[in-house]
């Protein structure tokens, strides 16, 4: 009984630890990329419901976050200062997270500009750490990068919704690509796998 459920097996992938474990691996690529085709699907065929959908767990997390602020603010043996500003930090993302949950106009507005705030002090600082080390490796390519990180942050800034429409577009043909590659990959493992020799 043993031997005829594990016929296919024998015939697939031949056994072994690496084989077990080359099995696991093209499983779980083949899961991985199917979820993000259909998830990159949804994203393009609906945009402005995951827009609103990435609006609630964008403040979701804000709630979350601003909470273990407040509790690291009363709970951790630090100074009045830093308890002050883990307070405030706290209530603030509380108050944004709350927001949030007023429309999917707001959530989308917050979405985006945290992200442009984040992007744009993540190109300055890349540029401007590029632009003093000079033994940097790439150190035209992060230079060029931190620019163009800059330059996006404030287009977010400046148009937050129009901007976030169009990321959610890119987003979903992001994961539209990443998802055939990684279907693509999962059938190279698999192809790889079958010609193991026994017991590998």
């Amino acid at each position: 009984m043993t031997q005829t459920q594990e016929g296919p097996r024998h015939q697939d992938i031949p056994p072994g630890p690496l084989g077990m474990l080359a099995g696991a691996a093209w499983q779980a690529l083949l899961i991985a990329g199917t979820a993000s085709l259909v998830l990159g699907i949804l994203v393009l065929a609906w945009p402005e419901a995951s827009l609103f959908v990435a609006g609630l767990l964008f403040g979701l997390f804000l709630l979350f976050s601003g909470v273990m602020q407040l509790v690291a603010a009363f709970g951790t043996h630090t100074t009045t200062a830093l308890r002050v500003m883990a307070f405030i930090s706290g209530a603030l993302s509380i108050l944004l997270g709350l927001l949030c949950f007023r429309g999917a106009t707001q959530s989308t507005l917050l979405l985006a500009l945290w992200i442009g705030i984040g992007w744009l002090f993540r190109g300055i600082t890349e540029t401007l750490a590029a632009a003093t080390d000079a033994a940097m490796p790439a150190r035209g390519w992060h230079i060029f990068l931190g620019i163009v990180n800059a330059l996006a942050g404030v287009v977010l800034i400046v148009s937050p919704l129009e901007s976030a429409r169009v990321l959610m577009v890119l987003g979903g043909i992001w994961l539209l690509a990443v998802g055939a590659v990684e279907i693509v990959t999962a059938f190279q493992v698999r192809a790889r796998a079958r010609n193991l020799p026994p017991g590998a």
